[in-house]
């Protein structure tokens, strides 16, 4: 057997051999944190923004190599490159397309940072090429591509982390051990609000696509339009044919931590009210979004987005609060503070590590923190602090959330699976139009 397949070979049987055991290590020192004997390679697929954060925290895990960056945007590829050269001391490959990625045997993972329309087709053909999967949120753009991810992991055993990072907060992982043991009492309400000041991104104009990218590969899986000139790096996420709105940008991350506080999956019922309030331009989805769901067991959640007004909540632009029968429970990715009801503090930590929490670029210790728990379910079985399979039911609440508020009504909800039950128009905004060849199959 050659170097290259034994490799392989053992980072394979590791990861599907010692599933379940758990490995101790210390969030506080995450710089070149000690890993496997074992290299994984990975190729980091979207580096224009959040993908410069990847690069960071893979490069703080010892025993992992980049071996190939991928962008459509031809200038960010030589800076990526240089990026990766000095903090591993050899030139990654230069890649426009991803599926050249896919047929390259030596790489072991993908770390995936592109437009949103591009997550789930993207981490589906990676699981199929054998590949591990670490995926941005949202891992969908819509719900029906979701769970073709869900049964894609199960089908070809990959490990698929999805990037919702505070779920490897050691602060944040004692709240929740705090809540789950009674100090607040019975939880039973998550408020979660996410603020900024995002400008207008005005009315678009039909201009030539610029010659540093191709149009063609980026829109990919999504129904082909003219190229505007608002459309490209950051604002598409404003527009239903590549993005999911505010609720799926930033609130995925804290209906994630209500969700995993209250103990819930898939709600009974969801509504959701606001508008694009504060500029008339392009943007397509919501500045203002209320969205409440509702759970069996006399649970809820809601989310307060607020695009273009960051006015803040106990001086933070995005946390949660966990009410119970005893007391309420703040926390963010800087930490937590508990509260009897009289509003005495009663217990209180701050995260280990650095949060990164409003820089995309910057990893942060989160991020770090996230990648290595990635690396060590393929390297020992570690079990995931954030496996799509869940990850999927956080993406699905702001999916769920969008489309009642489209519809302008609320959802009813069947709390086994997450569909829509009752609205046959409701349920037709469960998948997309895909381009011709690249509906996601298993």
């Amino acid at each position: 057997m050659s170097k290259e397949k034994s490799r392989r070979s053992f980072i394979k049987k590791t990861a599907l051999g010692t599933a379940g055991l758990t490995v101790g290590w210390n969030a506080s020192s995450y710089a070149r944190i000690i890993g496997s004997n074992e290299q994984i390679n990975f190729a980091v697929i979207g580096i224009n923004s959040r993908g410069k954060a990847l690069i960071s925290s893979i490069s703080d895990i010892k025993n992992t190599m980049i071996s190939s960056v991928c962008d459509v945007d031809s200038r960010v590829v030589e800076a990526s490159q240089a990026n990766v050269k000095k903090r591993f001391n050899k030139q990654p490959v230069g890649v426009k397309d991803f599926r050249n990625i896919l047929d390259d045997d030596s790489i072991d993972a993908i770390a995936i940072a592109t437009p949103d329309h591009w997550h789930a087709p993207m981490a589906i053909m990676g699981a199929k090429a054998g590949k591990h999967v670490y995926v941005e949120k949202p891992c969908c753009h819509n719900p029906g591509e979701g769970e073709v991810l869900v049964a894609a992991q199960k089908k070809y055993d990959r490990v698929i982390q999805m990037g919702n990072q505070q779920r490897s907060g050691e602060a944040s992982k004692q709240a929740i051990q705090h809540i789950r043991d009674g100090l607040i009492g019975k939880a039973y309400f998550g408020k979660a609000w996410y603020a900024s000041n995002r400008g207008s991104i005005g009315t678009g104009k039909e201009v030539p696509v610029p010659e540093w990218l191709d149009w063609e590969l980026w829109q990919g899986p999504a129904p082909r339009e003219t190229y505007k000139d608002n459309f490209v790096h950051y604002d598409w996420h404003w527009f239903w044919n590549w993005g999911t709105g505010e609720i799926n940008n930033n609130g995925t991350h804290e209906l994630d931590i209500c969700r995993w506080a209250l103990g819930v999956d898939y709600p009974t019922k969801v509504t959701s009210s606001g508008g694009r309030f504060h500029f008339d331009d392009d943007w397509e989805f919501y500045d203002t979004q209320v969205a409440s769901y509702e759970f069996e067991d006399d649970k809820m959640i809601t989310w307060e987005g607020r695009s273009c007004n960051g006015f803040r909540f106990f001086d933070r632009g995005r946390g949660v609060t966990i009410h119970g029968t005893e007391g309420t429970v703040m926390m963010d990715r800087g930490g937590f503070t508990a509260y009897d009801l009289k509003g005495n503090v009663i217990k209180e930590m701050e995260e280990t590590t650095d949060s990164g929490t409003m820089d995309l670029q910057g990893g942060g210790g989160l991020t770090t923190l996230h990648m290595l728990n990635f690396c060590n379910g393929i390297w020992k079985g570690e079990e995931l602090a954030a496996p799509v399979s869940d990850g999927y039911i956080s993406n699905l609440m702001p999916h769920l959330g969008n489309i009642s508020q489209h519809l302008n009504r609320t959802l009813d909800i069947d709390p086994t699976n997450g569909h829509i039950i009752g609205d046959a128009e409701a349920s037709g905004m469960w998948s997309r139009d895909y381009e011709d060849g690249w509906k996601p199959t298993i």
